[in-house]
This record gives structure tokens, sequence and C-alpha cells, in this order.
């Protein structure tokens, strides 16, 4: 795939696992993601541009000898902008961070010794500078958090805010999955016009825009902690696609129903029985191909 599709898909958010190790490999990977994450902060001024082009038209028109003006106006104007935007660049956050690709796990240590553990294919970012006034990380995909007490910390999502004080919860924000998990402390979870406090067993999930409050369950720890996928009523589309970021694969499963439910686990550690603990339940054949995986029925 050309360099320029795969910066696309990647601004577009839409980059497969084996996209997103090509991405990383660019010679300027590092700064395509300082750049994106820089531009997350700045927000343009709004312009009418039409009635700002009348107006400079209108002023050509009345102006003998417009030249005479026009190019030393330019030249200011070009100087301010470039001001502005080295002022705006130089007093953006600096953020820090931590991703991880398929088939892979990371430990992060943030500022107040707070511990976070990435499940693959995630990201996490926050401003170390503002650390001490505000206790606040940007997460895509899925994380395991251990909070240091103290002021407030926030997991911003693109599907929800979670907010504790000092605690140990799992977020998951997967395409259409927003899932909360608390396993000590209280955790405060903010979607939409919804919030709700979590104790420790109790999980709040969003699925497909519909919402879920299951049962209590003792845990201590999320599964994956341990290199094993838990589901519980989920559909197996769901359980594909972690196993597709557990082992770095693509499953074609467009001749079974994905949308049937699923509750059951897979091992990270050995993929033909990772495979078989998925199929068996479901009354499914699989068959290997190079690095992909078909789906069959029975």
């Amino acid at each position: 795939m050309k360099r320029e599709e795969l910066i696309q898909k990647w601004l577009d958010h839409a980059l497969t696992p084996q996209e997103l190790e090509a991405f990383k490999q660019l010679d300027d990977y590092e700064e395509l993601t300082k750049m994106n994450n820089a531009l997350q902060y700045f927000k343009a001024p709004e312009v009418d541009v039409e009635a700002a082009y009348n107006t400079v038209k209108t002023t050509a028109k009345n102006t003998s000898k417009p030249t005479s003006w026009f190019k030393p106006l330019l030249r200011i104007a070009a100087i301010l902008v470039i001001g502005l935007g080295t002022y705006m660049y130089a007093t953006l956050p600096t953020l820090t961070t931590f991703e991880t690709v398929a088939a892979n796990k990371k430990l992060v240590e943030l500022p107040d010794t707070s511990a976070v553990t990435l499940n693959a294919v995630s990201s996490l970012s926050f401003d170390e500078d503002s650390w001490k006034e505000k206790r606040e990380v940007t997460l895509d995909g899925e994380a395991y958090f251990k909070v240091e007490k103290g002021n407030t910390f926030s997991v911003l999502t693109d599907d929800g805010i979670v907010t504790v004080l000092g605690t140990q919860f799992n977020v998951k924000q997967r395409d259409n999955l927003f899932e909360v998990f608390c396993y000590e402390g209280a955790v405060q979870v903010s979607h939409n016009n919804t919030t709700l406090v979590l104790k420790p067993g109790e999980r709040y999930l969003i699925l497909n825009g519909k919402e879920f409050r299951n049962e209590k369950e003792n845990l201590k720890e999320p599964s994956w902690i341990r290199n094993e996928s838990s589901f519980k009523s989920l559909p197996l589309q769901e359980v594909i696609q972690e196993f597709e970021r557990q082992y770095n694969v693509t499953v074609d499963a467009k001749n079974v129903d994905t949308s049937m439910i699923f509750t059951g686990s897979f091992t990270h550690t050995d993929m033909d029985m990772a495979l078989q603990s998925i199929t068996l339940p479901s009354q499914l054949k699989y068959q290997k191909k190079q690095n992909s995986i078909i789906l069959k029925r029975d």
C-alpha cells in the first residue's frame, strides 16, 4: 500500500493490524503522530469566507493602485500567520503517547506511579506537564488501570468518560462496544446524558448503542492480563475481532452468522486451542490459509 493511502487510513482510524505495522515503519511516523496529537488541541477561528472575499474585492475596486498597498499587506499578513502558528505550536501541550500493536501488551507507569496495562492494538496519551493539576488520559482501545489515590483521575474515550479517585478498573472502547468493569473502589461513568457509579464486581456495557447492566461478578482482574480473553453473552463478531488483535491474523467469517451469542474464552498462547475454544461451542469449522483463518459452518 502506498504511503499516502496508509496515512489517509490512519487519519480515518481504519488501519488493519497489518497496515498499522506498515504505517509504524514509515520514516516520518514519529513526526506524524506528534503533529496529530498537537492538532487535537487546535481549533481554527471561525471565518465568514464569502464576506471576507467580498470585502477584499470591494476594497480592490475602489483603489486606483491596488498593488501599491496590497503586496506589503500580504507580507504583513504572512508574518502574522507564521508568528501566530509558531506561538500556538509552542503553547500546545506535549502529549506522551504509548501504543500497542497486535499480539502485544504494554505496562505503562504514569507520573503519579499509577499503572496502566494496555491490551493489544490500543493507545494511551496524557500531558505530563499538567499532570499534577489534572490527572487525565485519553484511551483508544482497552486498558486495565491501577490508580493511586489523589485528585480526580479521568479516562477519556470516544464513547464516554470514566472518573475515579483511586481504584482498579478496566475500560474497553472498540468500534460499537464500550465497557467498564470496576474491580476495586468506585468508578463513575459518564455516557451521553447518563452518569452512574460502579462498585466492585459491577459492569457497564454499551453494545451497538444499547445499554446493559450485568449481574455482579467476583473477579480480581481482567482475564486478558493472564493471556486469556473471556466473553459473556456477546456477539461472535466481538470474539473474532479480539482474536484478530491477539494473534495478528485476519478472519474470514462471511459464511457464518457473526451475530450469534457467545459465552466462553480463548487463550492467547496457542492459536489452535484458541480456535477450538471459539468454533466448537459455535458449531463451526476453521481452515488456516497463510496469515488468515476461514470460518465455516460445521
